[in-house]
């Protein structure tokens, strides 16, 4: 295991560049600060290259430089998850898909504005990008489209969030040759979506690999530029399209059928929330129920 006061020794050395000024930094005579590079280059092989006027980094040093200020990192997100767990100080770590992060973001900003004790660390990922974060305990608090089986996590439901069909805003769509006029635009679950809703307001269709595409975008906050810009339609959450800046530019379209997602909110079933997690999750299904 890595001796952390080494550790310390050789990102202050290597941030510095001067054997004198970490000793005076550290609080260390400078044979103390060379006994500690000795004692990781014996570990880890060469580190430092010593030059007349400065200090070059192997790359084992730049490496274990790396490796520093992870370390330095983590332990900072500790000591504010361990400060206290009251309800209005520590982290609050979300990770949640991109639609409705779009949504709880902002949110989640104006509660930090209002609380300054919170610190807000919020990540955009796929579903099972989101368990496997709240279970290796990266991420106190998770939302996903479905419900995990795994024993070690908790899921209640958090919102529902529709499908939604979105034109330009001055389309309209009454049959299915309006959206082969139209065209489609793209997104990594682009297909998927369309296939759920289309499939159950169109149920003769050709299926949407007949419609010719017109565009593709992986960032789900870009999906309904070009349908703004009137280059096509595109299937996506609701609250992807809530968040849309340019909401005048663009229409959804009702179907007699909708096609609604459960969203889950998922934690580690071992222990329970903490004072702040669970004043969050009130506040946001508060404003999202709103």
């Amino acid at each position: 295991m890595m001796n952390f006061q080494w550790l310390r020794t050789f990102t202050v050395l290597a941030e510095l560049g001067s054997f004198t000024r970490a000793a005076e930094r550290l609080g260390l005579t400078q044979a103390a600060v060379s006994q500690h590079i000795g004692h990781l280059e014996d570990q880890l092989g060469p580190l430092l290259l010593r030059r007349p006027r400065n200090l070059e980094l192997t790359p084992a040093g730049i490496a274990l430089l790396q490796y520093g200020k992870e370390v330095e990192q983590a332990d900072q997100r500790l000591k504010v998850r361990l400060a206290d767990n009251e309800a209005e100080n520590g982290e609050i770590s979300l990770i949640s898909p991109g639609s409705v992060g779009l949504s709880l973001y902002p949110l989640l900003l104006e509660l930090q504005e209002a609380n300054p004790g919170f610190a807000v660390r919020h990540r955009f990922a796929p579903d099972r990008e989101v368990l496997d974060a709240v279970l290796q305990n990266l991420y106190e608090l998770g939302l996903a489209s479905f419900k995990p089986d795994d024993p070690r996590l908790t899921a209640t439901p958090f919102s529902e969030e529709p499908l939604e069909l979105v034109v330009p805003a001055n389309e309209n769509v009454q049959d299915w040759s309006d959206l082969e006029r139209l065209g489609f635009i793209d997104h990594p679950d682009g297909q998927a979506m369309a296939g759920r809703l289309l499939g159950k307001n169109f149920p003769r269709n050709p299926g949407i690999r007949s419609l010719p595409c017109k565009g593709f975008s992986n960032q789900i906050g870009l999906i309904l530029e070009p349908v703004a810009r009137g280059l096509g339609f595109t299937i996506i959450p609701q609250y992807a399209r809530q968040a849309f800046v340019r909401s005048e530019a663009i229409r959804v379209i009702e179907f007699e059928n909708p096609v609604v997602d459960t969203l889950w909110l998922i934690h580690r079933s071992e222990w329970p929330l903490s004072a702040r997690a669970q004043h969050v999750v009130d506040y946001l299904k508060a404003r999202i129920s709103s």
